[in-house]
């Protein structure tokens, strides 16, 4: 399902998510039910929610302005083990190299190359304000290269 057709057909029924996203996964097209955290620069949580079964989910991480990356090639191979459908971090990640080597769909706003903090202190499914715009636990994330819409319960498949 591409964002660009999902945008034509459900109109109101998406919200675009601003941002100047970077491709790190080598999947450039996913979609899942979301998942938030809002982090705190801390990645406790992020370990725990990703060791859990994904299944098919989209985690959406707010980093709180922490530049610390939340999410690097340890973090990023437990989400592919465990069947996420990917990751997107309002903040930045590293192990760009490794990254771009999993199947896994992962879109953050930088690299850098210090890790955060290994401690939790993050809240878990609770609403997030990405770019004014809000992101609710169980919305439906859909990301492509065009970007990035969210929508309250899952989209059909636009019509061709």
């Amino acid at each position: 399902m591409n964002t660009a057709d999902l945008c034509d057909q459900h109109g109101a029924g998406v919200r675009i998510l601003p941002g100047d996203w970077q491709w790190f996964g080598a999947r450039r097209q996913f979609s899942g039910p979301v998942v938030t955290l809002y982090a705190l620069g801390c990645n406790g949580e992020i370990r725990q929610l990703l060791a859990q079964p994904g299944a098919g989910r989209v985690l959406v991480i707010e980093a709180g302005g922490d530049p610390g990356a939340l999410l690097g090639d340890r973090l990023g191979a437990l989400a592919l083990n465990n069947g996420w459908a990917g990751v997107l971090v309002n903040g930045n990640v590293r192990d760009r190299r490794v990254l771009a080597g999993l199947d896994l769909g992962i879109l953050a706003l930088g690299s850098w190359p210090q890790r955060s903090h290994n401690r939790e202190g993050g809240k878990v499914d609770v609403p997030l304000l990405l770019g004014g715009v809000s992101v609710e636990p169980g919305d439906w994330l859909y990301a492509d290269e065009d970007g990035v819409l969210l929508a309250r319960e899952a989209l059909d498949p636009p019509n061709r």
